[in-house]
């Protein structure tokens, strides 16, 4: 394999075949991918939107271009972006990077065998819900012939059953019990305020200052909640020189 003309650039070895330039890797695409499923290469060191644009100037100046090869250049692209989500996002379980891609090249050609038939059958529900569209069901009632022969729902129906439904229904519901449940007793909008007071005569204060007015431990944590809204809503500028370290806190709205 050797060098060309730029990162990421596209190339036409064996009679057009797409061929790509990364730092890791200058060859055919294929032989790349088959690498990436035979794990020898970290999929994690490919620049996947790097080969797309590629494979894109190489689709537009290639003779031959056939549905077929950019089929199987997006089905191996959406195996490396699952493996790569599967590497870069944190998650409870481990992945094994064999149930996701398996050893052989063979699950790209039974992936894409699984597409075609994904389109057979949206094929055949759209054809079915154009025949469906011109059926409506019938909306009047029986003919006045047949109405002698439906049954009087009400007829065993008294007074005095009404009147016991009417109880079950206009009865108040039941009260819930919330003494489980903690009563609020600092909400964010005076934790807010309170911080716009603090910043708004001092300019400039730590975070134990701000709190040193809270006598319950919920104060402490509403204000600090409200110290990162303020911040995401850029009123606040917030700097900490060492972890676990003291956060100073400055006022970069408008004066309170």
């Amino acid at each position: 394999m050797t060098p060309t003309a730029g990162p990421g650039s596209a190339e036409r070895p064996d009679g057009g075949a797409f061929a790509v330039e990364l730092p890791i890797f200058t060859g055919p695409f294929r032989i790349l991918a088959d690498l990436i499923l035979a794990q020898k290469i970290d999929v994690c060191d490919v620049s996947i939107a790097t080969v797309t644009d590629g494979f894109l100037a190489h689709s537009k100046e290639a003779e031959g271009w056939s549905l077929e090869e950019a089929t199987w250049f997006l089905a191996v692209c959406a195996i490396m972006l699952e493996l790569k989500v599967g590497r870069l996002m944190p998650r409870h379980e481990v992945v094994d990077e064999e149930d996701l891609l398996g050893v052989s090249p063979d699950l790209v050609y039974a992936r894409s065998i699984e597409l075609a038939a994904f389109r057979t059958v949206a094929v055949e529900i759209a054809r079915g819900l154009d025949e469906e569209s011109l059926r409506f069901t019938r909306e009047a009632g029986p003919p006045t012939e047949f109405a002698h022969l439906y049954p009087d729902v009400l007829e065993d129906v008294s007074a005095d059953d009404l009147a016991r439904i009417a109880a079950v229904v206009f009865r108040p519901p039941p009260m819930v019990d919330l003494s489980h449940v903690t009563p609020i007793r600092y909400t964010m909008a005076e934790a807010v305020e309170a911080v716009r007071d603090h910043l708004g005569r001092l300019g400039q204060a730590s975070f134990r200052d701000l709190v040193a007015d809270c006598d319950q431990r919920i104060q402490i944590v509403v204000r600090f909640l409200a110290l990162l809204e303020l911040y995401r809503e850029g009123k606040v500028d917030l700097a900490q020189a060492a972890t676990f370290g003291e956060i100073d806190v400055r006022w970069e709205g408008e004066a309170a």
